[in-house]
């Protein structure tokens, strides 16, 4: 059963990333013709099946099927508001470094208290979307990030990742 899980979420994943990245392309609105043709979902049908047959045991390497839940998918969609805030203050702030020149640039360390795989990775790709923020390696073992920091301060785990460890951390843990 496990296999067939493994398999039918990496397939719905799959069909649903070719769907939005295809999503209305050649699309008419005022013709009304349809999002999708009946070519492109056999071609979406069989990419995903093709995909999920080939990295199922990859993607999905544990029996963890907690991100299936569609609740932590609603509130991962949540999460992209602060992570969008945080972009554009980050925006300004590197923009007036740049401009006065007030940098300390260093690499620092952080230990977030995540444990799982997934949210160390949804972490340190949000830090380095983060303009000033660059995820620069992972400890697996320590569960600890270093980063690259355009301004180096005090309580670099808090100043850095608070804000969005506590949005992973309730839906990837």
């Amino acid at each position: 059963m496990d296999d067939f899980k493994r398999f039918f979420s990496t397939f719905l994943l799959a069909l649903g990333t070719y769907l939005i990245l295809t999503f209305a392309a050649g699309v008419s609105i005022v013709e009304g013709t349809p999002l999708w043709g009946y070519e492109q979902l056999v071609l979406a049908f069989s990419v995903a099946l093709i995909v999920a047959s080939v990295t199922s045991h990859i993607l999905c390497r544990k029996d963890d099927f907690r991100m299936l839940n569609p609740v932590r998918w609603g509130i991962m969609l949540v999460y992209l508001i602060p992570l969008f805030i945080e972009m554009v203050k980050a925006n300004f702030d590197v923009a007036y470094r740049v401009i006065t020149g007030n940098i300390r640039p260093g690499i620092v360390r952080i230990k977030p208290g995540l444990e799982k795989d997934l949210s160390i990775t949804l972490l340190a790709n949000s830090i380095t979307l983060t303009p000033g923020t660059l995820t620069v390696d992972v400890d697996e073992d320590k569960k600890e990030l270093y980063i690259h920091w355009i301004k180096v301060r005090k309580n670099p785990t808090e100043t850095i990742s608070g804000r969005f460890t506590k949005w992973i951390r309730r839906f990837a843990e």
